[in-house]
């Protein structure tokens, strides 16, 4: 007798459009509904944590978001939070406790340098800056307090690419938490929980939504450190509300069509820019003149959709050229189907002094482009007259 053939697992695009949604669709609706009310039934409650109730997040489209992350990232559960810094800020003060120390990578997102800078110190923790795309030097920074070590699957705005193998090894061998900012990869690109990190958190403002309509983070991991992260948030109050909830699901159901899209736009805009006179030096992991482009080939399925480049000149010819675009939309955030254009010394690193954007490689030239979905080329014609 013929045997079944394996179950298969769903694959990833069919996980972000079906994956969290009850079993019993609400009233036979496709899409789970918006439950807008701050008040639901009660019948016994075993644990406070688990009345429904929006600050919770244990609403029905609370959890059937948290569910459908949790599967795109096969992460055992995941949850959301009001934005990307809820998420980060949340993960990192559980982690460390009570007067903990934190090892972080350097030239973090602006938020979170800010936050690691200023925030922790004042709240009783300690950290050292780590160079995470090289482990020479990790251990001297340790403490008896280190609980946990922070990492981004590639920096803002540079690109940069930490050894992601040695950070898991480093922190299983020394017991620490190994904590990463997905944002930029997504689950499409890089699923860091099957390399053996412990929480994975993103901006889900970014891509994950993908339509700069909303602002929300997530958390991803264990069942029992997404609960005591859950549980920190529910205190701070930075849950998310339920109509952002079910923009957000609505978002993801495209991500994976979206996300290829980035990749492929992202890696012939970057060709374009790294062949002209006009631009001194570009980074984006999928070129071979990338320093950790191998790194980057053998952990991710594509390289997203950030890159940076330096325009020849300086902070007046970066401004020249952003006033010349016509397509491309000048502004802060990123992960948008449209592309958007911006100069870090003017906005996501406005706040550090010169010599601080300097050592961490953010010139007045530097240029970061969040691609978006367009046609490619009508997106180099637009940087090509641009940069005439």
């Amino acid at each position: 007798m013929a045997s079944s053939p394996p179950t298969r697992a769903p694959g990833l695009a069919t996980r972000a459009i079906h994956a969290g949604a009850p079993a019993e669709r609400f009233a036979g609706a496709v899409n789970v509904p918006i439950f807008q009310s701050s008040v639901f039934t009660q019948s016994r409650v075993g644990d406070y944590h688990e009345i429904a109730y929006p600050r919770l997040s244990t609403t029905p489209t609370h959890q059937a978001l948290g569910r459908k992350l949790a599967a795109l990232e096969g992460a055992e559960a995941a949850f959301v939070a009001a934005s990307g810094m809820a998420a980060i800020t949340g993960a990192l003060l559980t982690a460390l406790g009570e007067c903990g120390h934190l090892l972080v990578q350097d030239n973090t997102y602006g938020g979170t340098h800010a936050f690691v800078q200023h925030d922790l110190p004042r709240l009783g923790h300690a950290f050292d800056v780590v160079d995470a795309t090289n482990a020479t030097g990790w251990e001297r920074r340790l403490r008896p307090a280190t609980r946990a070590i922070y990492v981004e699957a590639m920096t803002n705005p540079l690109t940069k690419v930490a050894d992601h193998r040695a950070v898991v090894a480093f922190a299983r061998r020394h017991r620490l938490l190994s904590l990463i900012d997905a944002t930029f990869a997504t689950p499409v690109n890089f699923r860091p929980l099957e390399l053996g990190y412990d929480l994975v958190l993103h901006s889900a403002t970014k891509y994950l939504n993908g339509h700069s309509d909303l602002a929300a983070g997530v958390v991803a991991g264990s069942k029992e450190l997404c609960t005591r992260v859950l549980h920190h948030q529910n205190h701070f109050g930075g849950s998310l509300d339920a109509h952002a909830c079910f923009l957000l699901d609505r978002g993801l159901k495209t991500l994976p069509l979206r996300v290829r899209a980035h990749n492929d736009n992202a890696l012939q805009l970057a060709r374009f820019l790294e062949q002209h006179r006009a631009v001194e030096r570009v980074h984006y992991p999928g070129l071979p003149s990338h320093p950790h482009h191998a790194r980057a080939m053998e952990l991710f399925a594509g390289c997203g959709g950030m890159l940076a480049f330096a325009i020849r000149g300086g902070g007046d010819d970066a401004e020249a050229f952003l006033q010349r675009l016509r397509l491309a939309i000048v502004g802060p955030s990123l992960g948008g189907v449209e592309t958007l254009v911006s100069r870090p010394a003017a906005l996501s690193h406005f706040g550090l002094q010169a010599h601080e954007r300097q050592a961490l490689g953010i010139g007045d030239n530097l240029l970061r482009v969040s691609v978006g979905v367009e046609d490619v080329q009508d997106l180099i014609d637009d940087f090509a007259r641009a940069l005439r």
